[in-house]
C-alpha cells in the first residue's frame, strides 16, 4: 500500500490569500475559518499544485489576488507542498508570475503573458519532468477519488462510477447467473452465441415486425372479402362450353370470308400487277444509274480537292503551333538573357567595391588583453592574410562574371537560331496558304459544275417506258376494284355477325374471370389466416424468451449488486432500474439505507459514504493519499479511514484560518 501524508503547504498570492502556511506533519487536522477566509482555497492550492486544476476539476479558475474584480499585477502566486511519500520527504512548489516586457522605443513594460516555474526538493525542474514525478507517484483520476469524498458521486459520469465499480468487485458472467437460476438454462437454447443483451434487442425487433404485421392481416383479409365478386349464379362447366361452342362459330365465319377473298379471277390480276411492278422497279433502276453517271465523276472530284483542302489546312495549323512555341521559347530565353544581365551588373559592382579595399590597421596596434604593441610581424601575417582573401574573392566574383557571359551568349545564339526557324516557317506557311486558295477556288469551279450538271438530269417522269407501266398497272386495280364490289358486301354481313359473336365471348370470359378471382381471394385469406396462426405462436414463443432474459437480468442484478454491496461497509449501489414496461434501465445510484446520494441524503451521512468509498478505493488501488472534506461542520462523527484527513470547517467566530491538529478522535459515525 503506497502512502502519501501531507506534511506541510505554503500558500504566497494564492486567491486572496496573501500569505499562509498549514503544518500537518502527516496529522489529522481541522482548519476552521468563517465563510470566505479561504478553507477551499487550501484545496485548490494542493490540487493545481499538482494538476493544475481547482478541487472542481476546473483548469480555468483564477488564482490571482483580485481587488474590485481585477487582479493586482506583478504578484507571484506560490504554492508549495512537502509530502511523505512511503517514508520519503518531496517537496513540490509553483510559482505562477506574469511576464512585462518593454518593447523598443517605449518607456514603460507592458504585459505579455504569464510564465509558470516549478521546483522539486527546491530545485528549478521543467514542467516535463514535475509532471512526470507526479505521475510516479499516483495517477491523476485516482488521486481525485482518493481525495475528495463528493467526487465520485458527484464528478464523474455514472457510466464512469458504474465501470469502476464493476471493475472492483468483478463483474458476473453470463455462466454464472444461468447457474444460479435453473428456470434459465433454456436460455442456452436460443441464443445462438449471442450475448443477452443482443438477444434482446433481436426479440424486440422480431416482435416488432410480428406485431406490425398481425396488425395488418385482418385488414387485408377484410380488403379481400370487400372486393370478393359475386359468384353465386355462375356455372364453370356451363360458361366454359358456351364459350368453345362461340369460339368455333367465330372461326367458321372467318374461314367463309377466306374463301370469298380467295376468287381466282382477282389473283389472277394480282399476279399481274406483281410483274409490272418488277419491271417498274428494274425501269427506275436503270433510269437512276444512267443519269448517275453524269454526275458521279464530278462529285468523286470534288470529294478528292476538298481532301486535298483539308490537309493542306492541317499542315497551316501544325506549323502556326510550331511558331507559337518558338515564340514562348523566345520570350523565356529573353527572360533569362535579363535576369543574367542583371546578375552580371551585381557582379561587377560586387567586384569594384572588393577591388578597392585596403588592408588597415593603426600604427600603434595593440593587444586588448595585456595592452602591449602588436608584433609588426603578426601585422605583416595579418596584412597578407587580408590579400589572399581578397584575390580569392576578386576571383571567385570573375568566374562568375565569366559563368554569367557564357550563358548570356549561349541564351542569345538559341533565341537567334529560333528567330532563323520560324523565319523560315512563316515562308513555309505562307507558301502552303496561297496553295490553300488555289484550292478553294479549284473547288467553287468544281461545285459549280456539279451543279449545272444536277440540273440536267432528266427526271424518271419523261421516261416513256416507266409511264407506260404505271398506266398499265393502273387499269389492273380498277379491274380488280369492279370485280371486288359485289364481294365486298358479302364479306361486310359475315363481320357483322363475328362482332356479335365477340360481344358474347367477352361476357363468357369476364365471368370465368370473376369465377377465377374468387378461387384465388379464397385461397388468399385461407393462407392469411394461417399465417396469422403461425405468427401468434411464434410472438408467444417471443414471449417466453422475453421473459426468460428479463429473469436472467433481474439475477444478474440481485447477484452484482451483491458482490459489489459486499465490498463497502455503508455505501450501497443501485445498479438497475425497474421500468413502466416491466424492462431494466442500466444506472448507478449511490443509497445509504435506502436513500438516494442525489435526492434526501444529509450532507453529514454524503461525507461518511465518499469516505466509505474512498477506504475501498484505496484498498483497490492501493494508494493513500491526504483527504480534504470540505463542510466537515455538519459531521459530528467520521467513520473509520486509515488516510489522512483534513477537515474544513466553517466557524462564524474564525476570521482567519485557524489550523488544529488532531491527536485522537471518534470517527465512526455515518449520520
Amino acid at each position: 500500500m503506497k502512502t502519501i501524508k501531507l506534511l506541510n503547504l505554503k500558500l504566497v498570492n494564492f486567491k486572496g490569500i496573501k500569505k499562509f502556511e498549514m503544518i500537518a506533519n502527516g496529522e489529522d487536522v481541522k482548519i476552521y475559518g468563517d465563510n470566505a477566509t479561504g478553507k477551499t482555497t487550501l484545496f485548490d492550492a494542493f490540487t493545481w499544485l499538482l494538476f493544475n486544476k481547482d478541487s472542481k476539476n476546473r483548469n480555468d479558475f483564477e488564482i490571482k489576488t483580485l481587488v474590485d474584480g481585477n487582479p493586482i499585477h506583478k504578484l507571484n502566486h506560490e504554492v508549495e507542498a512537502t509530502l511523505l511519500v512511503d517514508g520519503q520527504e518531496l517537496t513540490l512548489k509553483k510559482v505562477y508570475k506574469e511576464k512585462w516586457t518593454k518593447k523598443r522605443g517605449q518607456l514603460e513594460q507592458e504585459f505579455s503573458g504569464h510564465t509558470t516555474d516549478y521546483f522539486i526538493n527546491g530545485v528549478p525542474s521543467k514542467k516535463k519532468e514535475f509532471e512526470e514525478t507526479i505521475k510516479s507517484i499516483v495517477d491523476e483520476d485516482v488521486f481525485k477519488l482518493l481525495t475528495n469524498p463528493a467526487y465520485f458521486n458527484e464528478s464523474i459520469h455514472w457510466k464512469d462510477r458504474r465501470k469502476l465499480l464493476l471493475e472492483i468487485a468483478g463483474d458476473i458472467t453470463d455462466e454464472d447467473v444461468i447457474a444460479s437460476n435453473k428456470d434459465l438454462a433454456k436460455l442456452l437454447d436460443f441464443l445462438n452465441g449471442n450475448s443477452i443483451e443482443d438477444h434482446k434487442k433481436i426479440i424486440a425487433a422480431k416482435r416488432k415486425e410480428i406485431n406490425e404485421e398481425l396488425e395488418r392481416i385482418p385488414i387485408r383479409i377484410d380488403e379481400i372479402h370487400r372486393n370478393l365478386p359475386d359468384v353465386s349464379s355462375l356455372n364453370k362447366n356451363q360458361i366454359t362450353k358456351e364459350l368453345d361452342s362461340v369460339l368455333n362459330e367465330i372461326d367458321a365465319k372467318y374461314e367463309q370470308i377466306n374463301s370469298i377473298k380467295n376468287g381466282s379471277e382477282v389473283n389472277e390480276i394480282k399476279k399481274q400487277i406483281s410483274d409490272i411492278e418488277l419491271k417498274i422497279a428494274n425501269v427506275k433502276n436503270e433510269h437512276e444509274l444512267k443519269e448517275r453517271e453524269k454526275t458521279q465523276k464530278l462529285e468523286m472530284r470534288l470529294q478528292e480537292e476538298k481532301s486535298n483542302l483539308s490537309i493542306i489546312q492541317g499542315e497551316v495549323k501544325s506549323l502556326m503551333q510550331q511558331k507559337e512555341m518558338n515564340e514562348a521559347r523566345i520570350k523565356d530565353y529573353e527572360r533569362q538573357m535579363q535576369l543574367l544581365r542583371e546578375q552580371y551588373k551585381e557582379s561587377q559592382l560586387q567586384y569594384k567595391q572588393h577591388l578597392e579595399l585596403e588592408f588597415e590597421h593603426e600604427n600603434s596596434c595593440s593587444c586588448p588583453t595585456c595592452g602591449q604593441d602588436l608584433p609588426e610581424e603578426q601585422i605583416e601575417e595579418a596584412k597578407a592574410n587580408f590579400n589572399r582573401n581578397k584575390a580569392e574573392l576578386l576571383e571567385k566574383i570573375q568566374n562568375r562574371l565569366d559563368e554569367i557571359n557564357k550563358e548570356g551568349k549561349s541564351f542569345k545564339e538559341k533565341v537567334e537560331q529560333i528567330k532563323l526557324e520560324n523565319e523560315n516557317l512563316q515562308k513555309e506557311i505562307d507558301k502552303i496558304t496561297e496553295q490553300g486558295k488555289q484550292k478553294k477556288a479549284d473547288i467553287e469551279k468544281l461545285e459549280q459544275k456539279l451543279e449545272e450538271a444536277k440540273s440536267n438530269i432528266t427526271p424518271i417522269e419523261e421516261n416513256e417506258e416507266y409511264m407506260k407501266l404505271l398506266e398499265e398497272k393502273q387499269a389492273l386495280h380498277d379491274e380488280i376494284n369492279f370485280l371486288e364490289t359485289d364481294m365486298n358486301e358479302s364479306i361486310f354481313a359475315i363481320e357483322l355477325e363475328i362482332e356479335k359473336l365477340k360481344e358474347k365471348q367477352s361476357e363468357l370470359q369476364t365471368e370465368l374471370s370473376k369465377l377465377s378471382l374468387a378461387e384465388q381471394s379464397k385461397a388468399r385469406i385461407k393462407e392469411l389466416e394461417e399465417q396469422e396462426r403461425k405468427l401468434a405462436a411464434e410472438f408467444e414463443e417471443l414471449e417466453h424468451q422475453l421473459y426468460l432474459t428479463e429473469e436472467f437480468i433481474r439475477t444478474k442484478v440481485d447477484l452484482l449488486e451483491e458482490k459489489i454491496n459486499s465490498k463497502f461497509k455503508y455505501a450501497r449501489f443501485k445498479l438497475f432500474e425497474q421500468q413502466i414496461n416491466g424492462g431494466l434501465k442500466e444506472v448507478c445510484e449511490t443509497t445509504y439505507e435506502g436513500v438516494p446520494y442525489s435526492g434526501g441524503l444529509n450532507n453529514a451521512a454524503r461525507i461518511n459514504v465518499g469516505l466509505d468509498i474512498i477506504n475501498t478505493l484505496s484498498k483497490h488501488y492501493g494508494v493513500q493519499a491526504p483527504i480534504f472534506i470540505d463542510n466537515a461542520e455538519s459531521v459530528t462523527k467520521l467513520i473509520d479511514i486509515d488516510a489522512q484527513v483534513i477537515s474544513l470547517i466553517v466557524s462564524e467566530k474564525d476570521k482567519k484560518l485557524r489550523v488544529e491538529r488532531v491527536q485522537e478522535t471518534n470517527k465512526e459515525g455515518v449520520a
